[in-house]
């Protein structure tokens, strides 16, 4: 269920280097639980999927507060710009205390690691190209 509001939230999206940047999170996030899974077992797998989600959601909430914001001027477009950061950013520090407070088995390390990877490639989208 939440796959699909995330597939259709994304398809919704229309800013290519957006989508194309979210799709490389969640590859990375894929990734890093395969990786963590290795090394830590499921806890370090369950950890790495988290912090990568933590960083999607908040990419796709940045997206989506861009795409319905008055664009049409160089003010509106800082303003809408600034609305949505500010909103990536709390929606990250929440999707991050809750898991923290939720999840008393979290590998911490693999956890934070994954979140900063994830949203270390979130700031790719300024090198894809808008064709």
């Amino acid at each position: 269920m939440l796959l699909q509001v995330c597939l259709a939230t994304m398809l919704r999206i229309q800013s290519k280097p957006v989508r194309t940047v979210l799709v490389w999170q969640v590859v990375v996030t894929a990734l890093l639980v395969g990786i963590a899974g290795a090394l830590a077992g499921i806890h370090g797998a369950a950890s790495a999927g988290l912090g990568g989600l933590v960083s999607v959601a908040a990419g796709m909430a940045f997206a989506v507060v861009m795409q319905s914001s008055d664009t049409r001027s160089a003010d509106g477009t800082v303003i809408a710009a600034l609305r949505a950061e500010a909103i990536k950013i709390g929606l990250a520090v929440i999707l991050l205390w809750l898991v923290l407070a939720l999840y008393k088995d979290v590998v911490l390390i693999v956890f934070i690691g994954s979140f900063i990877f994830s949203i270390l490639v979130f700031s790719m989208a300024f090198f894809v190209r808008d064709v």
